[in-house]
């Protein structure tokens, strides 16, 4: 089913480790935009991505406004002038106008959102003005412009509004919404087929055997998936052995966009699941200079891009996050999409390893004073899966350190695009 990858050249590993960016580099560069593009509703278009520029034929708003609840004048007549007693000619509500033009000495009653008056270029507040029958005073200064929404201001007419590989989300929602939108044209949505490997994992419901674990990678990865908005095919836990391993590779590569595995890529485990992986596709086993998540496996089953994340939950997580995001960002039509990534002051000692990237789990959070700051959520073994939910960042501390001192400014990954 796959609709936006070539086939895949196998990507040797030279010698070493690959980086980080090295490696998102090749990986995006085996990826291609999408093009098939569907009609939704707008209501059910979250998490979905523009596929066409969206233009607004009007504008936004349509007519010079009252932002606020008050009296419209023409502070052009008294600029800077005190103590102003005006006749109130008229009322207008949203949706309506007032008919005729603002004469010298006068004033309009005005809702917000209803159309300025002819003659009239600001607002006056109600809580400013004292009303006494048909006459107002008021000794505020009044400048021109005051609480007024220009014709336009938000969106002139004839101007795209929101661009192509635009991500909707409720706020885009609402734009489409104010332009009239009932339906958006968007790229399809991607569907991804999952499945745990290992004969220690457990599916939940089951006994749990002595050294064994319950799966946790599918349930993790599910809620990442539809998160990106990616319709979710569970293959379950797949034994180890070869033959199994060829057959649920071959059967998701035929349903799926994307094959993503858990467990099973280490330089330690058999040499059958990356013989099995070699058979129905075009592998290749590299290790990332990264913790957690050194071992990963990347490449195509046909033409449908597959990837095998380690079997650690922190690991699967923050290889995800990584790797897996940016190429779903790219194949749903969003070829720019930067992960987000702010600068913090590290408030404790993290030792970290010179040579690779060590992704610590955090807790960012503006202090006393208005900084922003973190710190560790403590022990950080890959398999700590309650690091991930006490954090909410992910402590990034690049190749050349070997550890970041308390005051140091440290790069963060904040979770709020996906956990």
């Amino acid at each position: 089913m796959s609709r936006s990858t070539n086939c895949f050249d196998p990507i040797a590993n030279p010698g070493g480790m690959l980086s980080v960016a090295e490696s998102v580099e090749r990986i995006l560069a085996k990826i291609t935009q999408p093009t098939q593009i569907e009609m939704v509703a707008l209501s059910q278009a979250q998490n979905r991505v523009l596929a066409q520029d969206q233009v607004s034929s009007f504008n936004v708003p349509q007519h010079t406004n009252s932002a606020m609840d008050g009296y419209a004048v023409c502070a052009g007549q008294f600029a800077h002038q005190a103590s102003q007693t005006l006749k109130v000619v008229g009322q207008v509500f949203a949706g309506n106008a007032f008919n005729g033009t603002l004469a010298q000495g006068e004033a309009v009653e005005i809702m917000t959102g209803a159309a300025l008056p002819d003659g009239a270029d600001s607002i006056v507040i109600r809580e400013a003005v004292q009303r006494d029958g048909d006459l107002i005073t008021f000794s505020d200064t009044v400048n021109i412009g005051q609480h007024v929404r220009q014709k336009g201001e938000d969106i002139k007419a004839g101007s795209v509004a929101l661009s192509a590989g635009c991500l909707i989300r409720p706020q885009e929602q609402g734009l489409l919404a104010s332009l009239g939108k009932q339906q958006v044209a968007v790229f399809e949505q991607l569907s991804v087929a999952i499945f745990s490997t290992g004969d220690e994992v457990v599916a939940q419901g089951q006994p749990l055997p002595e050294n064994c674990i319950y799966d946790t990678n599918r349930f993790t990865l599910t809620g990442l998936l539809q998160r990106m908005g990616c319709r979710v095919i569970d293959l379950g836990i797949i034994e180890d052995s070869q033959a199994s391993m060829e057959q649920v590779l071959s059967r998701a590569a035929t349903q799926a966009d994307m094959v993503i595995s858990s467990g099973g890529v280490s330089m330690g485990r058999a040499d059958y699941i990356k013989q099995a992986l070699e058979a129905v596709g075009e592998i290749a086993f590299w290790r990332v200079a990264m913790r957690p998540g050194r071992p990963l496996a990347f490449g195509s089953l046909g033409s449908t891009p597959f990837f095998g994340l380690p079997g650690n939950p922190v690991a699967v997580m923050v290889t995800f996050l990584q790797f897996v995001q940016p190429t779903l960002r790219k194949m749903m039509g969003q070829p720019d999409w930067q992960p987000h990534k702010m600068t913090a002051i590290a408030q404790e000692t993290i030792k970290s390893r010179e040579g690779r990237i060590d992704y610590s789990r955090g807790v960012y959070r503006i202090n006393d004073q208005g900084e922003l700051v973190v710190q560790t959520t403590g022990a950080q073994g890959s398999g700590i899966l309650t690091s991930m939910v006490q954090a909410n960042c992910l402590i990034e501390i690049k190749e050349q350190y070997s550890q970041i001192e308390a005051g140091d400014r440290v790069l963060i990954q904040p979770f709020s695009d996906l956990l």
